[in-house]
């Protein structure tokens, strides 16, 4: 099904030049799209791209100009992404549940479920005794709900998404294809001091001898998951389950694939983590924190609102708000950036 450029531009609340008759049945990149398609050229760089390409639609930059890019019409755009966001929802036909409906004859729904009207559930999925779905829920093929979890409207499990027990997820919530929420949290311990305990007291100065008792006993995980509205979480994704209390995170929060919230950890509202970021066990995070690519938190800290941790940056002690810091161990941006600097100037010194 296509949509005409001024049907495109009234959703995004954008204008249109040219012909906004035209109809566009897909969206591609600049150097390849077609005659039906809308070209994303949202900024002044695609030009070339586009001018070379067979489109006649495209959306673009406030500015452009449609006889010196070869375009019959587009939609003008100001911030970019922002409206690829619109358009791409627009776009989404939701290949991984077509032609389902229903509930599929394999899937597995304890008696005591309460179903919310219009969901889907796909082959092989397992509800358990006492889960609760809203209204319009899409469950994937192979996804478990254990027992006593509550999901909102709207929610999206994708193929293989695992729910443990006890786990309340607030509407709208979107798991991609793997993710995990409340399995239990790693959390042992020992009879006596532990190596990491008497690493830490022993400073390294000498080797440490065998302990008397290195068997690790497992402290359950009772506390459950909650989860706000808005929610999404990527492929492979693990939110492990609180001790006593829940593990929390916030409405809003956004995180990428393989990335884990540990035990105990509360993450505030509309947080980014990306890929194959971490926070360990009950560390604050505060509102709107963005964790960069493979970054980590350590056990226990509190983070402040609106702090930025960059790519691969580990952070080992607690940080006030707004910073942005970088490195390991991660400090101010600026004060990394010196620190670097200066340690270049002395290999150059000595000729390193």
């Amino acid at each position: 099904m296509g949509y005409s450029l001024a049907e495109i531009a009234a959703a995004l609340g954008a204008r249109t030049l040219g012909d906004a008759s035209l109809i566009v049945a897909r969206i591609a990149e600049p150097g390849e799209a077609g005659p039906g398609d809308l070209a994303l050229a949202v900024a002044p760089g695609f030009a070339d791209q586009l001018t070379r390409s067979r489109a006649r639609a495209a959306m673009v930059w406030d500015g452009a100009d449609l006889s010196q890019l070869g375009l019959d019409g587009a939609i003008v755009v100001p911030r970019g992404r922002l409206a690829m966001a619109g358009l791409t929802a627009m776009m989404d036909d939701a290949p991984a549940f077509a032609g389902l409906s229903g509930h599929h004859a394999s899937a597995v729904i304890d008696p005591s479920a309460q179903v919310g009207a219009g969901t889907v559930i796909a082959p092989f999925a397992v509800i358990g005794p006492g889960v609760r779905i809203g209204a319009g829920a899409r469950i994937g093929p192979h996804v478990s709900i254990a027992a006593q979890t509550t999901i909102g409207d709207g929610a999206v499990l994708h193929a293989g998404v695992r729910i443990g027990p006890r786990v309340r997820i607030g509407a709208g919530f979107i798991a991609q294809p793997g993710a995990v929420v409340g399995g239990d949290g790693f959390s042992f311990a020992t009879a006596g001091p532990s190596n990491v305990e008497r690493a830490i007291r022993r400073r390294g100065d000498d080797p440490l001898a065998p302990p008397d008792d290195h068997a690790w006993h497992r402290i359950h995980s009772l506390g459950g998951v909650e989860i706000g509205d808005d929610v999404e979480l990527g492929a492979n994704a693990t939110v492990d389950a609180g001790t006593i209390r829940a593990t929390r995170v916030g409405s809003g929060c956004k995180i990428d694939n393989l990335c884990q919230v540990g035990h105990n950890v509360v993450l505030g509202r509309d947080c980014l983590m990306a890929a194959q970021a971490a926070v360990a066990g009950s560390t604050r995070i505060g509102d709107r924190v963005i964790l960069g690519g493979k970054s980590g938190v350590a056990d226990n800290l509190t983070i402040g609102r609106d702090v930025v941790v960059g790519g691969g940056a580990i952070v080992l002690g607690s940080l006030g708000d707004g910073l942005f810091v970088t490195g390991n161990p991660a400090r101010p941006a600026h004060e990394d950036r010196a620190a670097r600097k200066a340690l270049l100037r002395l290999m150059r010194r000595d000729g390193a």
